[in-house]
């Protein structure tokens, strides 16, 4: 019940704080159309950039709004690059298709955003103007006073206000919800950079970027290698050797001190394997080349403290092991997220190639709420995805659990 009640608040302040911009939209159903015909006259259109700074200020303060709501970030579109030319840099403007989702988005949530704001705004005090008409009724005029229907009697004062009151409260803990988290998706569709129509030059941006990304963890992943092998093996082997020059030296006038030294040696032999057992474990998991990806997955949800419910492909998982090695560690990581902070009482793992994409789900029916930048681990995950350039989404609303989706390219 706590999770309903969080839930219907949470939308009682998306809903009324969304007024702040359906407000200006409203009014935008009378100045838009105004402001697009001066801005088709030539003398305005050098002016139509500025113009428009006030939409793409909401249309930002939207975005940010409904990402939070979401659980996962909504990209915020390019618009037209300057040139220097203040006219063609409107006439870029009205060519572009963003500058046309914004205000489409702009005019629908002048009008859906306004009514559910209200809305909103209004439903616990209607609750509560309910619970209180038996009280005060009587003193007005006769059928002035409604609850689903016009009051006249007691027996109809006594009964229809709390009917009419639960009525509200089961609209207020269910419907508000569904109406905020549709007006976050209207937002999520209209705001958010059109995927079809994306251009070459922000393509090759985000591949620059993941693989930027990519060469910095590689690197990053040189030096903890190096690192290990510097001060756990390489130290460990050179103790063996130092310990075998020293039991060689002694055989002769002391077996008993040599034959201690070997033994010496063979133990710092067998911590060297042992550490370079775990540096080449967190290479690639041995695991995956004795198992298969499939094997290894289910190995990891059988090592969790909770129920976890799997749906992973039996034939044909098979991919390189660069996407193997990539999908295990998402798992892996996406099942310590909900054992350490997920709060959750079970979990759902399900991995399947659908033709030249390997898919991994991952969800649970904690507390929700995941953040990337709270450090939960999801930005490397996000990472490590994209510099296979992988594809991730997070859906992770409060009190309703987190959902991960990781869809990697692995060929035909």
């Amino acid at each position: 019940m706590r999770g309903v009640l969080s839930r219907s608040w949470q939308a009682v302040v998306y809903l009324t704080v969304g007024l702040v911009s359906a407000v200006p939209g409203l009014m935008g159903l009378y100045l838009v159309p105004l402001t697009l015909l001066f801005g088709a006259v030539f003398v305005a259109l050098p002016w139509l950039p500025m113009l428009m700074r006030p939409v793409m200020w909401l249309a930002g303060f939207e975005r940010r709004r409904a990402s939070r709501l979401l659980g996962r970030e909504i990209a915020t579109p390019e618009p037209p690059a300057p040139t220097g030319s203040a006219l063609e840099d409107g006439v870029r403007l009205m060519r572009s298709p963003v500058l046309w989702r914004v205000l489409a988005w702009l005019l629908l949530h002048g009008v859906l955003g306004l009514v559910a704001g209200l809305f909103g705004a209004l439903i616990w005090p209607s609750v509560l103007f309910s619970l209180s008409m038996p009280a005060w009724w009587w003193a007005a005029p006769d059928g002035s006073v409604s609850a689903l229907v016009p009051l006249h009697t007691w027996p109809q004062a006594l009964t229809l206000p709390f009917a009419q009151a639960a009525m509200y409260v089961a609209i207020a803990l269910w419907v508000l919800p569904l109406m905020a988290r549709g007006q976050a998706r209207l937002a999520e569709l209209l705001l958010s950079p059109p995927r079809r129509r994306e251009d070459l030059r922000e393509r090759v941006e985000r591949l620059t970027e993941t693989r930027a990304e990519a060469l910095e963890a590689h690197g990053a992943e040189l030096r903890r290698i190096e690192r290990d092998l510097h001060d756990g093996t390489q130290a460990q082997l050179v103790a063996v050797a130092l310990r075998l020059g020293l039991a060689d030296r002694r055989f002769a006038t002391d077996p008993d001190a040599s034959r201690e030294l070997f033994l010496a040696a063979r133990d710092g032999v067998e911590e060297a394997l042992t550490q370079l057992r775990t540096v080449i474990r967190g290479i690639y998991p041995p695991i995956l080349s004795d198992r298969g990806l499939a094997g290894a997955v289910r190995a990891l949800a059988g090592a969790q403290p909770i129920p976890v419910r799997l749906d992973v492909q039996a034939d044909g998982l098979r991919a390189p092991a660069a996407v193997e090695a990539a999908a295990y560690f998402v798992v892996a990581e996406a099942l310590t997220n909900v054992a350490k902070h997920a709060g959750a009482s079970t979990a759902e793992v399900a991995v399947h190639r659908d033709g030249p994409v390997l898919r991994v789900r991952v969800a649970d029916d904690g507390k929700g709420g995941a953040d990337e930048m709270r450090g939960s681990g999801l930005a490397g995950i996000r990472r490590r995805v994209a510099a296979l350039d992988g594809e991730t989404r997070i859906d992770s609303p409060d009190g309703r659990g987190t959902t991960l989706e990781v869809d990697l390219p692995c060929g035909s």
